[in-house]
């Protein structure tokens, strides 16, 4: 008990109408902690009370009752007050949810064209001389973990082939070695870095 009070503590993701799928997963996990998604999920209704009710009936319908209210705050919360005052005269936490993907997910053709922008940015992306390898492996995964959001595919070893492509010379013999000791095309990402 003590450990989901402290937990709940924690603000939520601030959404400002930018980076939408970052703030779903955000988000989404978020309410998981608390217990609040399936009030999003399932948009249940809370029936009324039957005629002499039994005190389990009444403390299940005070439970759904609030994980709704609940959910609906932690949505309002989670937004800038531009976003909010278009969402606060929304009745429930599924038709704020529902409203936001609406707005700012866009159809697939726009999420589409996003994904092949971020893709185009990241084939264009090499290491810079005095950066660090973890600079560059940070900059390259931020563009893939984008590009994943949107819902499309770019793997772990397409991530490792750019690396192994886009390295100054000064890491060939680093490479070297590997090639020699190792199956680059199934070594892992976090095994490269380490080696780098």
């Amino acid at each position: 008990m003590e450990g989901e009070s402290s937990f709940s503590a924690v603000a939520p993701p601030i959404f400002d109408g930018d980076n939408y799928q970052m703030w779903v997963v955000r988000t989404e996990t978020y309410l998981e902690a608390l217990d609040l998604w399936e009030a999003i999920e399932e948009d249940y209704e809370v029936p009324p009370l039957p005629a002499n009710p039994t005190v389990a009936q009444i403390k299940l319908r005070k439970e759904k009752k609030t994980r709704k209210s609940k959910a609906k705050a932690c949505l309002f919360a989670a937004v800038s007050q531009m976003i909010f005052i278009r969402i606060m005269s929304l009745k429930t936490a599924k038709k704020i949810w529902d409203y936001l993907k609406a707005e700012y997910e866009g159809d697939e053709k726009i999420r589409g064209m996003k994904a092949l922008n971020l893709i185009r940015d990241f084939e264009l992306q090499k290491m810079k001389e005095l950066e660090s390898v973890k600079e560059y492996s940070d900059r390259i995964l931020s563009i893939a973990n984008k590009v994943r959001l949107l819902g499309y595919v770019l793997n772990d070893s397409r991530i490792v082939e750019k690396l192994l492509v886009t390295v100054p010379e000064k890491f060939e013999a680093t490479i070297t070695t590997l090639e020699n000791t190792k199956d680059l095309s199934k070594i892992s990402l976090t095994k490269l870095l380490n080696a780098l």
